[in-house]
């Protein structure tokens, strides 16, 4: 895995589960500028997408394809689930649901990385 990919994913989905859980604590629904941060963590993870699969591809490691790549699509997928979940229900649970959805991205990240390095159950 790309270091400083990896690293723009955890910053960016620390950030955004930060500003999210402020604007739950303040009772406050998301705005353009939430959906602004969350569309570049998206945007980062699609990246990490391509490179993970072109890794991949060149790489001599013991790495299960179909779960490392399946977990590279749950990442990405992750963050527009949760978007328009909190479009749809725009109140202080639809925020909670980007918390949630960012978090998500935080733990399906490690695991991510683990079954790149050969951690236990890859």
């Amino acid at each position: 895995m790309n270091d400083v990919i990896t690293a723009a994913v955890y910053v960016l989905g620390g950030a955004s589960a930060l500003v999210a859980l402020g604007l739950v604590i303040r009772d406050e629904v998301a705005q353009d500028r939430t959906f602004g941060l969350l569309a570049l963590t998206e945007l980062v993870l699609l990246v990490q997408l391509v490179v993970g699969c072109v890794l991949l591809a060149g790489t001599d490691r013991d790495v299960e394809g179909v779960l490392f790549v399946s977990y590279l699509i749950g990442v990405a997928l992750a963050l527009p689930i949760g978007a328009f979940w909190s479009l749809a229900e725009r109140t202080r649970s639809g925020t909670g649901v980007l918390v949630v959805a960012a978090l998500t991205v935080l733990a399906l990240q490690v695991r991510l990385v683990d079954i790149w390095n050969g951690g236990f159950g890859a």
